[in-house]
């Protein structure tokens, strides 16, 4: 199984199963990412420790705001907007996070695509026009909120005598 000798009676040796495991379904690589949009959600973000956990690290960010170029936020540096296209490339990043404002969405959207990211994690509310072979997926944070207040509602309904 998966290249890890079993021994009968005793089973398979869980370190090495699950490392061949990871490596099978290719979560032992790290994804490298660029966030775009270093607001309060985007700094945030770059803050974030449980990335680790999922292989993910954003190496460099961007952001339209003279302010907060050249800052160094939780480790990573924040470039201006005109970099995306020479960074991506270089770093050979294939992940964008997109934190900007709805009306700088797309636009941001196409200059990571034009330098080479085919998946884009969106968390505008901006249904974003890409290529076929890039991947998008959006986090609608209304969205969630009124599945969870609804929930909640729906539950208190229930629970009263």
């Amino acid at each position: 199984m998966m290249g890890i000798p079993g021994r009968p009676r005793w089973g398979y040796p869980a370190r090495e199963l699950v490392a061949a495991m990871q490596h099978a379904l290719g979560w032992d690589n790290v994804t490298n990412a660029a966030l775009v949009g270093c607001g309060s959600l985007g700094h945030a973000l770059v803050g974030y420790g449980g990335f680790t956990e999922q292989h993910l690290s954003i190496v460099v960010a961007f952001d339209a705001n003279p302010a907060l170029q050249g800052q160094t936020v939780h480790g990573v540096k924040v470039r201006p907007m005109t970099e995306i296209g020479r960074l991506v490339r270089r770093l050979r990043i294939r992940l964008g996070i997109l934190t900007v404002p709805d009306d700088a969405a797309q636009e941001c959207a196409a200059a990571l695509v034009a330098a080479g990211v085919k998946g884009i994690w969106n968390f505008t509310s901006v249904q974003l026009s890409v290529p076929d072979d890039v991947i998008v997926q959006s986090v609608d944070l209304a969205q969630s909120l009124a599945v969870l207040s609804h929930a909640i509602a729906n539950r208190q309904r229930s629970e009263r005598p």
